[in-house]
C-alpha cells in the first residue's frame, strides 16, 4: 500500500497540481486583499459608504442577516471581475509573446555546402 501511494503522490501530474493550488491560494491573498482594500472602498466612496453587511431581518428570536449575504455576493462578484481581468491581461501578454516572429531556423549542413558550391561559381565566372 505504502508502494502504491507513493507511486501515486510523487507522479508528475500530482506535483503540478499541488504546486497549482499553493500558487493558487498565494494569488487568492493577493486577489482578496485587492478587493477588499483597493476596489470595496472605492465602490464604497462612489456609492456613498453604503456597506450592506448590517442589514438584517428580525423576527422572534431569530436574525436573517441578508445583508451579510448581499455583500458576500457583491465581494465575489468584484473578485470574479478582478481574476476575469487578470486572466485576460495574462492572455494578452501570452499572446503578443506568440505572434512575436520565430528566428529563422539555422541552414542545414547541406545548405551551406551548396551556398560555398554556388559562391565558388559566381567567383569562377567572374575570374574567366
Amino acid at each position: 500500500m505504502w508502494k502504491e501511494f507513493r507511486a501515486f503522490a510523487f507522479k508528475g501530474n500530482v506535483l503540478d497540481l499541488a504546486i497549482g493550488v499553493v500558487i493558487g491560494a498565494a494569488f487568492g491573498k493577493i486577489v482578496t486583499s485587492i478587493v477588499n482594500d483597493l476596489i470595496t472602498p472605492i465602490i464604497g466612496i462612489i456609492i456613498g459608504g453604503l456597506n450592506f453587511s448590517g442589514l438584517s431581518l428580525v423576527v422572534g428570536d431569530s436574525q436573517i442577516k441578508y445583508g451579510s449575504f448581499i455583500q458576500t455576493v457583491i465581494d465575489f462578484l468584484l473578485t470574479a471581475a478582478s481574476i476575469f481581468i487578470f486572466i485576460k491581461l495574462l492572455g494578452r501578454l501570452k499572446k503578443k509573446e506568440e505572434d512575436k516572429p520565430a528566428a529563422p531556423p539555422a541552414p542545414s549542413r547541406e545548405e551551406v555546402l551548396l551556398t560555398e558550391i554556388r559562391d565558388l561559381l559566381k567567383q569562377q565566372r567572374q575570374e574567366s
